[in-house]
Order: structure tokens, then C-alpha cells, then sequence
């Protein structure tokens, strides 16, 4: 499900993919990885957000936390618009926003991000998934 059209013409599109090992110290290394690609992007702190909560979601909740997982950071800029992907090695669950509680410590990434991003969503299956947010200068501005 392709959730960012590559235009016909113009600019053409910037693409960068990084794996990262499967330790939570590691959602900090994919931040800056993505914040070294986006420098001067007007909406770079909500991109920061998605990178953060998709690849900390990823270690949380799939195979990717365990021992040997790891997780992959795609990020993909062209004509005004980023997306930022993260894809894992399966789990459980899929990706949905939660409601969480006045109190809950967890449970408010994807609703924050479903609010952030321009659109979001996901593919795959228990072996694999890839969630991805697509933010755009208009929404930005």
C-alpha cells in the first residue's frame, strides 16, 4: 500500500534505509539518523516524533526487540512531502491506535501520530510488518 505517490515530474525523490540492531538504545540512533537527513525540514520535529514512536513500537511490541532482532528505518522526501518508515519482524498484534488511560505511562504514540501525520498506515503480516507516516509542508504550515 504505497501511502506517498512519486510525482511525474519534478524534483526527484530523495531515499535513504538504514537497519538498526534490536536494542532500545537504538531508537535514539534511528532519530538522529532521520534528524541528519531532514535538516531545515519545516515540520522535522513531527517527523522526529513518528521516527521515535515507530521504532520504539517496533521494539516493544514484535520480534524485532528480542535477541538478535533488529528493525529497519526508511525515510523518503520528495516535492514538499517525507515518509518515514519503520518495518519490524512481526509480532503478535498490528499497529492500532490505542485509548489510553488519564494515567497511563504508554498507549498515545499512534493516536499522537494519527493526529501529526498527513496519513499513516501499515502492511504486512505476523513475519513482518512496515508502519509508515507521510507528512506534508501544507499540513506543516
Amino acid at each position: 500500500m504505497p501511502l506517498m505517490a512519486i510525482p511525474a515530474t519534478g524534483a526527484a525523490p530523495l531515499h535513504w534505509r538504514r537497519v538498526f540492531p534490536g536494542g532500545l538504545e537504538q531508537v535514539a540512533r534511528a532519530r538522529r539518523f532521520v534528524a541528519c537527513l531532514l535538516d531545515g525540514c519545516p515540520y522535522l520535529d513531527d517527523v522526529l516524533l513518528a521516527a521515535d514512536e515507530l521504532a520504539a513500537n517496533a521494539l516493544r511490541h514484535t520480534r524485532s526487540g528480542q535477541d538478535g532482532g533488529s528493525f529497519t528505518v526508511e525515510v523518503l522526501r520528495c516535492d514538499g512531502q517525507v515518509a518515514v518508515s519503520v518495518a519490524d519482524q512481526g509480532g503478535p498484534g498490528v499497529p492500532v491506535p490505542a485509548d489510553a488511560s488519564e494515567w497511563a505511562e504508554t498507549g498515545r504514540g499512534l493516536r499522537t501520530l494519527a493526529l501529526l501525520a498527513d496519513t499513516w498506515g501499515w502492511h504486512g503480516n505476523a513475519e513482518g510488518r512496515t508502519v509508515t507516516a507521510v507528512f506534508t509542508e501544507e499540513k506543516a504550515a
